[in-house]
């Protein structure tokens, strides 16, 4: 399958990461490069992007679709972008003008039936993003706990059942390992309720989502690494974070919100003890979400919500 990238949002990740030429960009979820390629349309040839991902197939695919651009013009590193600083600072750079976040698994990995992420097909439990780490689906699905799994999917996945769920993973792990995603499918079904099934969508989208989530420790990771983002950006820099569910989304809004009060000493003191500045400006406040036509057009943008704020 040839790996595409359709961009969500691009046409409000340009605007708000207000790109020109000779900025330097961090693209930290680089995927198959769609928003990164439009980026370095309007950064060459005098900016440069540096773009970050986990997984060695979406790597190679952006190579290919950044090559009409100079070697000089970007470059792709394979990291996760935890590893901010470390990464940064080896690549030699000291502030930049913009840092995009466009959060969670792409599409590409979606549709790839070896890569386990999808309950529409059947694979192993896979669902890594960097196919190099241990840490498995099948690891997490038959060695947690039952409370560990109680935790992850009420947590995670939002979802209900999670207790009915757990318990019914640990009974059926007792007979034999659960190692494909159609039997873990079956599960699920097994413990939600017929008349619950029959709403919200897939019965195990909540499921698989905080799998995938614990898998790639993609919640724990986020506020440092958004509070990172931040130091690294020039006075005027923008920070533009996609995000595709409330945990998520959260995450951004706590940062953000936290990171654009001034004084935070109790009331009534008549001068200021604390000294603390802003250190970001909120471009919008609120979320940017996707207009109907995109939605329309690429129905996986439905549920993304986009942040910006602007280092002081």
């Amino acid at each position: 399958m040839e790996y595409f990238h359709k961009p969500v949002l691009l046409a409000e990740v340009l605007k708000y990461l207000n790109c020109t030429n000779g900025s330097t960009v961090i693209d930290c979820t680089l995927g198959g490069a769609g928003h990164a390629e439009a980026i370095l349309d309007l950064i060459t040839p005098k900016g440069f992007l540096l773009g970050i991902d986990l997984d060695i197939v979406a790597l190679n695919a952006a190579r290919v679709r950044l090559a009409r651009f100079s070697q000089q013009s970007f470059s792709l590193v394979k990291g996760n972008f935890k590893d901010l600083d470390r990464i940064l600072t080896d690549a030699g750079l000291y502030a930049v003008d913009g840092i995009l976040f466009d959060l969670g698994v792409s599409s590409v990995q979606f549709d790839r039936a070896e890569r386990g992420f999808s309950y529409r097909f059947d694979a192993p439990l896979d669902m890594r993003m960097d196919q190099g780490q241990k840490l498995t689906a099948a690891d997490v699905v038959n060695t947690y706990a039952g409370e560990e799994l109680v935790r992850i999917i009420r947590d995670y996945g939002e979802e209900r059942w999670a207790n009915r769920i757990a318990a019914l993973i640990v009974r059926a792990r007792r007979n034999r390992p659960i190692r494909t995603t159609f039997e873990l499918v079956d599960i699920i079904k097994d413990a939600i309720p017929a008349a619950a099934r029959r709403r919200g969508g897939h019965p195990a989208k909540r499921t698989f989502q905080a799998i995938r989530i614990e898998v790639n420790g993609e919640i724990e990771i986020l506020e440092k690494s958004f509070r990172d983002a931040v130091k690294w950006l020039r006075p005027g820099g923008r920070l533009v974070i996609i995000s595709y569910h409330s945990l998520e989304d959260r995450v951004a809004k706590i940062v953000i919100n936290d990171l654009s009060k001034g004084c935070i000493c109790p009331p009534g003191l008549p001068i200021c003890k604390c000294g603390r500045r802003p250190e970001l400006k909120i471009i919008v406040r609120g979320v940017v979400r996707p207009t109907p036509g995109e939605i329309a057009d690429n129905p996986r943008a439905e549920s993304a919500r986009l942040r910006v704020a602007e280092r002081l």
